[in-house]
């Protein structure tokens, strides 16, 4: 019996790491014979239902951290926030804890007569903006579907959800796109072949670089005219699935000081993403990405600045001008069944950004990203793990690096909850 039922567990395991899902075969019934089929009376299909599901997790992540880093993200192996000088955040070596990664969410689904209406709320206690650093409540998700219409705040089509790694630690691959944003978004073509097509909110971030300080430009508003149009293109099969995902914006910026500069502008964004889930075998699944483009930052995982600062010095109105950076990505990862109690994930990342020459010397170029972890699964629902991570931030032009080096711990616990099933 015990045998049995750890083949079973075994079985689920697998389904759930590499992204399936397992499925019990009904045994056919026999028909019933020609005169019990005309006896019996025709019965109308029963009423489809709604359902509504409460899910989430608890989750606490301990560890040391060896080295340092912004205090607002002392949690994480967030790249871009390592020091960009010498002990920029302190002394090395510290130990951290927190329950932030901690998430609740309610879906919901009802069957009309043009398709599905499903709803979509949820958020996690991982402050950010005005509440970085803090356990605080951070909305993730808050979407509404019907059929192939859904609007509100979910993962951009630029992003492709597969492709991030079963880390422990919460912030992910430097090199990854990885963004919700508010959006409308349109899928016409679902299945084997999936198409979605958007319009997202706009945003960009700029950087004054070693003009920071001049009043000139401390009176430059951005400008978003059009919304970001993003697609993307799908194609799944048993073996995994192949994602090619773009993005195009346009960014203006306004001068509104009356003096003899003009330094208005706009820039063109825009970004290519292509990923893939391979299943090599029953207990490895390979999770890749590669990413390219200019202007779109905000849209990577862990990425500062999408607009840069130029000199154009032999214009003596519009000295300087906006760029927008280019960025190229990378990520490659593999999470791997050692059996029905033990899974682990490991892979590398990064992100190289081209500034532009006037950016700051100690501007973030460069970020890589590694770990390693072993997670145990004792009961269905629960999970302990450790996990070794490092991350490298590499400064544009004072040839400043640091380093990070992390041993993190962690316990999950899930629960579901769901009515009209």
């Amino acid at each position: 019996m015990r045998r049995v039922m750890n083949k079973k567990f075994s079985v689920w395991l697998v389904a759930a790491v590499l992204g399936g899902g397992a499925s019990t075969a009904r045994a056919q019934e026999p028909s019933p014979a020609p005169e019990a089929a005309a006896a019996a009376p025709a019965q109308a299909p029963p009423a489809a239902r709604s359902t509504f599901e409460f899910y989430g997790f608890a989750m606490m992540d301990i560890g040391h951290d060896f080295k340092q880093i912004d205090p607002d993200w002392f949690d994480t192996m967030r790249v871009a926030r390592l020091p960009s000088s010498e002990d920029q955040f302190g002394r090395d070596n510290r130990t951290f804890a927190g329950v932030r990664q901690t998430r609740f969410g309610v879906r919901t689904s009802t069957p009309t007569a043009i398709g599905d209406f499903k709803t979509l709320f949820e958020f996690n206690l991982f402050g950010s903006g005005v509440d970085a650093g803090q356990t605080t409540f951070r909305l993730r998700h808050a979407w509404g579907e019907l059929g192939a219409i859904g609007a509100g705040q979910t993962w951009s089509v630029f992003t492709d959800v597969d492709a991030f790694p079963k880390t422990l630690e919460f912030f992910g691959p430097t090199g990854l796109a990885w963004f919700r944003n508010a959006q409308v978004r349109w899928t016409p073509i679902t299945g084997e072949h999936t198409v979605m097509v958007a319009v997202e909110r706009p945003g960009a971030s700029g950087d004054d670089g070693i003009y920071a300080q001049r009043i000139e430009l401390q009176n430059i508003r951005p400008r978003f005219p059009v919304p970001d149009v993003s697609a993307a293109y799908k194609y799944s099969r048993p073996w995994g699935h192949v994602r090619a995902a773009g993005v195009l914006r346009f960014i203006k910026w306004d001068d509104v000081l009356e003096d003899q500069f003009d330094l208005s502008g706009d820039a063109t964004g825009w970004g290519l993403n292509l990923s893939s889930n391979l299943k090599a075998g029953p207990k490895d699944l390979i999770r890749v990405a590669l990413v390219v483009g200019e202007g779109i930052q905000n849209y990577m995982n862990d990425s500062p600045i999408d607009i840069g600062v130029a000199n154009n010095l032999a214009n003596p109105v519009t000295p300087v001008v906006g760029k927008p950076i280019p960025v190229v990505g990378i990520s490659a990862f593999v999470d791997h069944v050692w059996n029905e109690k033990y899974i682990s994930t490991f892979g590398y990342s990064r992100q190289d950004n081209d500034n532009t020459d006037a950016q700051s010397p100690a501007a973030f170029r460069d970020g890589q990203y590694a770990l390693g972890n072993v997670q145990y699964l004792p009961v269905p629902n629960v999970m302990v793990g450790g996990e070794l991570q490092w991350g490298r931030r590499q400064n544009f032009s004072d040839g400043f690096s640091s380093d990070g080096f992390k041993l993190q711990f962690s316990f999950k616990y899930n629960f579901a909850w769901k009515l009209g099933s």
